[in-house]
């Protein structure tokens, strides 16, 4: 068989049962000791069930869930938890015959990486096209890919070797879906977008909706305000502007729900290697995001502006049109970007302000009700202190 097969191939692989639920091996305690690259202390041939909060452990003869304990009272809930297995942060003890055997590791967040990785159970699609499915003419289907019922490959469109693609998915006509990608139930790829490999994009994303673009005949409301800080103006008509870019997203990109990230208008809109992008999150046109940015949920980025590599937005920031951040640069929840943002720098607040001025304006803001209160009480006695001529 191929690496790419033409549409003709669906007839051989077509089933009715498509969603197989995963099972993780067993595991020791000593080989998720080695996995973790962590300590072993006390009994490493426990069986090790699933890794769970200390109030939620089980235990058996021989297997044990894993108490992830690596916060000081996560650590101290070990007395009364039935795990006798557990997982803490460096140089932490668990209490006094609380487990039969730990294991002791450095970084905590990035042992929850492994871990969580190593006993995952997605619920994975069989090979092979859904009956349920149309693929369009033209269209390409990798060997080794799924296509889950209801969904539409649209002509000339291409998906590629050992993809996952779920219920209600829709690629768009000529779009290019990568090697081993997971697309959830119900996400939208428009026409031309291009998806690298590894991508996950995750329910209800829409990678390729039009841009929000529309100009008046005439200045309208939004040029007479930014000329004069006046509406003088008023919108007769709006004109659309069509998108004649599309999106592109690098490999290893992953994508939140409800998401959205509009196609460029002649350019494209483009998404960076690695880079990690939240729930209900809306990207502009000609937008460029860099390498392994994290935007938070509720992000809102305008057209063309431009994010560096390695930036980190927290939740519901809002970055305003042709704005540049520069790399590495990380903005605090809630923040108004209106200006340029220098590499490797903090800023926050509305509007934000690089971190230090930003929590001074905080500060003084608290304090004016004391000065108000101050400047009241000299004033009274100031008038006590007038003689009258």
């Amino acid at each position: 068989m191929p690496a790419v097969c033409p549409v003709l191939w669906r007839e051989a692989v077509c089933r009715s049962s498509s969603i197989q639920m995963t099972q993780p091996l067993p595991m020791t305690l000593t080989q998720v000791a080695e996995a973790l690259g962590g300590t072993l202390h006390g009994q490493g041939d426990l069986i090790i069930r699933r890794p769970v909060h200390p109030a939620r452990a089980e235990a058996g003869e021989g297997v044990t869930d894993l108490a992830v304990a690596m916060e000081p009272a996560l650590l101290a809930a070990l007395e009364g938890s039935a795990a006798r297995a557990a997982l803490v942060a460096g140089g932490a003890v668990p209490p006094a015959g609380s487990v039969d055997g730990w294991i002791e590791v450095g970084r905590p967040r990035f042992a929850m990486h492994v871990i969580t990785g190593r006993f995952e159970q997605p619920a994975r699609l069989a090979p092979g096209i859904h009956p349920s499915a149309v693929v369009e003419e033209g269209a390409e289907i990798g060997e080794g890919a799924a296509l889950g019922p209801f969904v539409h490959v649209g002509f000339g469109a291409r998906v590629g070797a050992g993809s996952r693609v779920h219920s209600g998915v829709s690629i768009g006509a000529g779009a290019v879906v990568g090697a081993d990608c997971l697309l959830h139930p119900g996400v939208r790829i428009g026409e031309r977008v291009r998806v690298g490999d590894r991508v996950i994009l995750h329910a209800n994303a829409v990678i390729g909706a039009d841009g929000f673009s529309f100009v008046t005949p005439e200045p309208g409301s939004v040029e007479s305000a930014k000329a004069t800080g006046r509406v003088d103006a008023i919108n007769s008509r709006l004109a659309r502007i069509a998108s004649l870019g599309a999106v592109v997203l690098g490999d290893d990109v992953e994508i939140g729900a409800n998401t959205c990230i509009d196609r460029g208008t002649l350019d494209d809109t483009r998404i960076g290697d690695g880079t990690k992008i939240d729930d209900m999150v809306m990207i502009g046109h000609n937008v460029r995001v860099g390498r392994l940015c994290m935007l938070c949920a509720q992000v809102g980025i305008a057209g063309s502006a431009v994010i560096g590599d390695g930036v980190v937005l927290a939740g519901r920031v809002g970055v305003a049109d042709h704005i540049t951040i520069g790399d590495n640069a990380v903005v605090g929840a809630g923040s108004g970007v209106g200006s340029n943002i220098p590499p490797r720098s903090v800023w926050m607040g509305y509007p934000a302000l690089p971190k230090d001025q930003a929590t001074e304006h905080y500060l003084f803001s608290r304090r004016l009700k004391h000065l108000f209160k101050d400047v009241s009480e000299l004033k009274k006695r100031i008038r006590s202190l007038t003689v009258p001529s």
